[in-house]
């Protein structure tokens, strides 16, 4: 049986509203049939703190501190909490909600999509698995979490090596097509990262740090041996042609989509009005 072909885009190091407004208008893009469904690698230059659709930025984030490091800011249009793209590979999946077999539930389909992350791990050495909150606790911490970074807070089907959280998503569905993004994380510098959060006082940023430390956990803290972008970007983009049951081929944006990325980066995702509208 022929597999389905989609496209699959290696956008390397980009700035942050580029990334986000890529993102978007491979969404639109898919959503009037122009292009396949895609599976898509970036990283960030320069290293961004980006947040969740739904967060307040100048309640939650010390925008100072963000600004001193050098480091970009972007909101999402996903939910979930904020990531600093740093040490990693970030992933994106554009595919329809019509998609055959794509389940209709949220969490049911963001467990068919992250199977190809599953699958990059096992690539790479490591034995992941999927997680999910059991206890009503566990539960209850989905809908209000404590705490304003991402790899803190608990999710249905999050890929869990050796019990530490490696890998955090987002998804959002617009005009019929589903968007998941995500991180893969290669080294984590949880001190660079708490820097940039608010907090009522410093024993409870101690004790949210520590609590993270128990909860993440960066691919280079799970193995001696030092594994590179491009092997990982192989080891993932093979997961995904395995998890998913597709075939992945090369796609090069035209000029006129280019400029459609770079005027919506420009008019939305740079914009105040968009990064603080919360």
């Amino acid at each position: 049986m022929r597999k389905e072909v989609w496209a699959f885009i290696d956008s390397g190091d980009c700035e942050p509203a580029f990334n986000m407004a890529m993102d978007e208008a491979l969404l639109n893009w898919h959503s009037k049939g122009e292009i396949p469904p895609v599976v898509r690698f970036y990283g960030w230059n320069p290293p961004t703190l980006s947040i969740g659709y739904f967060q307040k930025a100048e309640k939650e984030i010390n925008l100072e501190e963000v600004k001193k490091h050098g480091v970009g800011f972007v909101r999402r249009a996903t939910g979930g909490r904020a990531v600093l793209h740093e040490h990693e590979l970030t992933y994106s999946v554009i595919v329809s909600e019509e998609y055959p077999d794509m389940p209709k539930n949220v969490t049911e389909a963001y467990r068919v999509i992250s199977e190809g992350i599953l699958r990059g791990f096992t690539n790479l050495g490591l034995e992941a698995y999927f997680a999910v909150p059991k206890t009503d606790t566990e539960k209850a911490a989905l809908r209000e979490p404590r705490s304003s970074v991402c790899f803190d807070a608990p999710s249905w089907y999050e890929l869990v090596v050796e019990g530490r959280k490696v890998a955090g998503s987002a998804q959002t569905r617009q005009k019929g097509v589903i968007l998941q993004h995500g991180s893969i994380l290669f080294d984590l510098d949880d001190e660079r990262l708490f820097g940039m959060f608010k907090f009522p006082n410093d024993r409870v940023k101690e004790r949210m740090m520590k609590s993270f430390k128990s909860k993440a956990v960066a691919i280079h803290d799970l193995t001696d041996r030092k594994i590179g972008i491009p092997e990982a970007k192989e080891a993932f983009r093979k997961g995904f042609q395995d998890g998913l049951e597709i075939e992945l081929q090369p796609y090069a944006l035209t000029e006129k989509q280019l400029e459609e990325v770079y005027e919506l980066a420009k008019t939305k995702y740079e914009s105040d009005e968009w990064n603080f509208m919360r």
